[in-house]
């Protein structure tokens, strides 16, 4: 059976985790196993289920399915307070965890990692990058350096200890000397760590070998990235990026599993575009009309909390999504928050010197200067939130679909008209 990947078409906070909930919700025909393949405690997912909502930060949304193994595969990057806390959290509104699998070769945030990240941020003011401040990047840049800890070795506390006293002698010379903070005691840290191996040791496994044999036994297995596609690393709006890959590429590197197994690619989009943290935004919106999308949509970080920049739906990134990726479908989400508008404005093409660019500009200095080429499509007044298919929704609704998907480089196959489990259009099958 082959596996299906997810990935946000933007900058992240597009719906994945409805996206997810969806296909791995549906009983007798949904995934079996929900894999969190890259980044940390940076990025949540919200989900609506009934009258419940559920801020998920670093459990896969398979979690919130009886039926579905949800799986942190080797990529992420894991803060283990704050799994634990959200695993406590599940529990006491009566979510059962018990299926939860953790990659031992998943990386740990360490106190080092999350000290390193807020004084650096702090250092660099007004040409701050946007981190959360959780960790995540230096956290991502000692397992590039080759200095990381890793889940398995919170199971054997002298190999714990022996790995933190070797990182603490340069990172306490930096936090000192540099940056005139507090060292970091080498024993509390093991102490504090040994006490969460307590805690996840039943869960730890090796979940590639897990992965690989539920595909060769006709499982279906849905690969669910965090972030976005220009918050990639490599292909990304950088150095406005996160440290990891949320593209289609990079969860065969976060979970282990072979690209040969991989047979779709789901792209989310929002009906219009956000992000968090700086960076050049093409489409944004900085008065009224950015404020109320902001509002209509609900545009709060789920794991920060932050504001969300808000613009016009952004055709230009959709497609270099589509063709990183391989996208293969497109699941459109929000797109209720367009009732109301006269008229709505999309990006078809950026304006850059004089010059139309229709594909995303090679250069960094290209981008910032970016100036969204917009063409408008009618607008609908009617509420589209109790539609069941797309034959409800209005005539002007049906058409400006239609054009993002022409104009997005890949078919639309389901729409979210509101942020519960059932407020989903399906067009085509996604499994």
């Amino acid at each position: 059976m082959p596996a299906i990947v997810l990935v946000g078409a933007q900058w992240g906070d597009e719906g994945k985790g409805k996206a997810t909930d969806l296909l791995g919700g549906r009983e007798n025909n949904g995934v079996d196993y929900v894999v969190r393949y890259q980044g940390g405690n940076n990025a949540g997912h919200t989900v609506v289920i009934g009258d419940q909502t559920y801020a998920l930060h670093l459990l896969p949304s398979g979690i919130l399915s009886p039926a579905v193994t949800p799986v942190i595969g080797n990529g992420v990057v894991i803060d283990p307070a704050v799994l634990i806390n959200e695993i406590d959290g599940l529990r006491a509104r009566g979510i059962d965890c018990e299926r939860l699998l953790i990659s031992a070769n998943a990386h740990l945030i360490m106190p080092h990692h999350k000290a390193l990240d807020k004084v650096t941020e702090r250092y660099l003011g007004k040409a701050r990058i946007g981190t959360t401040g959780r960790g995540i990047g230096p956290a991502y840049g000692d397992k590039v350096a080759r200095m990381g800890i890793r889940v398995q070795d919170l199971l054997d506390p002298g190999i714990l200890e022996q790995k933190l006293e070797l990182a603490l002698r340069e990172k306490n010379q930096v936090l000192t000397k540099v940056y005139n903070r507090r060292p970091i005691e080498v024993g509390r840290v093991v102490d504090e760590y040994v006490g969460y191996a307590a805690r996840l040791r039943p869960y730890v496994a090796d979940t590639s070998l897990v992965l690989n044999t539920a595909l060769d036994n006709d499982r279906v297995v849905l690969l669910e990235g965090g972030q976005g596609n220009l918050l990639d690393l490599d292909h990304g709006t950088y150095p406005f990026v996160t440290s990891s890959s949320p593209t289609a590429g990079g969860a065969c590197a976060g979970s282990g599993i072979p690209p040969t197994r991989i047979s779709r690619v789901i792209g989310i989009l929002k009906a219009y575009t956000t992000r968090v943290g700086s960076g050049p935004f093409p489409t944004e919106l900085l008065g009224e009309q950015g404020q109320w999308l902001r509002t209509a949509g609900g545009e709060y970080g789920t794991t920060t909390g932050r504001d969300r920049r808000c613009g016009w739906f952004d055709a230009v990134i959709a497609r270099h999504a589509a063709r990183i990726n391989g996208i293969t479908d497109f699941f459109l989400t929000k797109l209720d928050v367009l009732s109301g508008l006269e008229r709505v404005p999309v990006c078809v093409a950026y304006e850059i010197d004089g010059m139309r660019h229709d594909e995303m500009p090679m250069t960094q200095t290209e981008f910032h200067h970016a100036r969204p080429v917009l063409e408008y499509l009618d607008g609908w007044q009617d509420d589209i939130s109790k539609a069941t298919s797309f034959a409800d929704l209005p005539p002007n609704a049906q058409a400006y679909v239609r054009a993002l998907e022409e104009i997005a480089g890949a078919r639309i196959s389901a729409i979210g008209v509101g942020s519960g489990r059932d407020q989903t259009l399906q067009l085509h099958s996604l499994i």
